[in-house]
């Protein structure tokens, strides 16, 4: 099961995603992963989730900083 954090971090991503207009298969091209691999973060069925690693990669991707996936105070 996803924490709290990781619901936070998948959101907020997906939500950036989509106010760019980039579809799961671009991001995950763009990433250098699977389609599934973003289908499953970004499903509840599922318990994967971004890295570190992969937040500093979508913020390139999404033209925006790491720190707009992460929430101002601990949940």
């Amino acid at each position: 099961m996803k924490s709290k954090i990781d619901l936070f971090v998948i959101n907020k991503v997906r939500e950036r995603r989509l106010e760019k207009n980039i579809s799961q298969a671009v991001l995950a091209f763009e990433l250098g992963m699977s389609v599934g691999f973003i289908g499953k973060v970004e499903s509840s069925k599922y318990p994967s989730h971004y890295n570190i690693k992969h937040l500093n990669q979508l913020a390139k991707i999404l033209e925006c900083s790491p720190q707009d996936f992460l929430p101002k105070k601990p949940l």
